[in-house]
């Protein structure tokens, strides 16, 4: 079998390559998966592409496959579907996804890969992760029926919260955003939209993803008395200001946060990382997903299409990457 491939990476920060590699051979417990999409996490890949990860969270912040050290040269990268070429039988010729960054083909233990449903599109499963970091954030929150419910950011992660969101029963939910375009997702999502300065307030809970000091001040101020404020921003290495006088204490406001880096405390007892993914990928059967994905390009652009995406010339929830011949499911 064909043992060569080619990866992306960060040279440095804002530079980026294209790297020829050679496969090792695979063991009986590996698997080898030719890429057939990726996707860019659009906030924390374009914070590493820009050498924003703080030197405290080097270790935190590694990818399951990274390769290399913040803030470069580094592998990075966690959105990755791909048909397995070799392994066992009953994976052999099925789609996958797994926690690996943008490169052609790759090898990686039998664990490591997760089956794609076969009603869900290998291209929209590129969400995958996304999706998982959502699940987590609600198993966090979580959120009851009849609650009123606002998410502050309409960027890939706060989108697939909404879209998740808008399947409980009872919920007053709208997505808050700055960016009148992001009206257009929210109705794909079927969600109520606004802007900050007309979301609805008294809110029970409200999910920040605005990655943005002036997103999370206002997610304060949507609250009832007693209410949360699940933060699901990462602000790599910038410091933010938050109005922690005012009526914070005196309404008993609280603030708390969710990374997936790890199953949430309330389901960490019956539930594990692999019983998230794959819960994450059958809730992708929902085709409206798809509206988070915003653009795609060919694997060859990315060196290109980073800067443009960190500077915003190239708007995007989920962009996805196209890697040569597409047979697959």
């Amino acid at each position: 079998m064909d043992r060569s491939a080619r990866a992306f990476w960060l040279r440095s920060p804002g530079h980026g390559e294209i790297r020829d590699v050679t496969l090792p051979e695979p063991s009986r417990d590996e698997v080898v998966v030719r890429t057939l999409w990726s996707g860019v996490s659009r906030g924390t890949e374009t914070l590493v592409f820009r050498g924003g990860v703080p030197g405290s969270q080097h270790t935190v912040m590694r990818a399951p496959f990274q390769e290399g050290d913040f803030p470069g040269p580094v592998k990075y990268g966690y959105l990755n579907v791909g048909v397995v070429e070799e392994g066992p039988e009953h994976l052999t010729g099925r789609t996958v996804f797994c926690l690996y960054p943008h490169q052609s083909r790759y090898v990686v233990p039998l664990a490591a890969v997760t089956p794609v449903p076969e009603s869900v599109p290998a291209a929209r499963a590129v969400l995958a992760g996304t999706v998982e970091t959502a699940v987590n954030a609600l198993w966090d929150a979580p959120p009851l029926i009849g609650d009123r419910v606002a998410v502050v950011g309409g960027g890939m992660i706060g989108c697939s919260v909404a879209a998740l969101l808008a399947r409980f029963p009872g919920v007053r939910l709208q997505l808050v955003d700055a960016d009148p375009a992001r009206a257009a997702t929210a109705a794909a999502l079927g969600v109520d939209f606004a802007a900050p300065e007309d979301a609805l307030g008294e809110c029970d809970l409200v999910v920040h993803a605005s990655a943005t000091e002036r997103g999370l001040a206002r997610s304060l101020e949507l609250l009832r008395t007693e209410g949360t404020v699940l933060e699901l921003s990462w602000y790599g290495d910038r410091l933010v200001s938050l109005p922690l006088g005012e009526a914070f204490h005196s309404r008993r406001l609280v603030l708390r946060s969710s990374q997936v880096g790890t199953v949430s405390p309330a389901r960490r007892a019956t539930r594990d990382y692999g019983d998230r993914l794959a819960l994450a990928l059958d809730l992708l059967t929902d085709p409206a997903l798809d509206a988070l994905v915003t653009g795609e390009s060919a694997f060859d652009e990315l060196p290109d299409l980073l800067p443009k995406l960190v500077s915003g010339e190239v708007p995007a929830l989920c962009h996805r990457i196209r890697y040569g011949d597409q047979n697959g499911k």
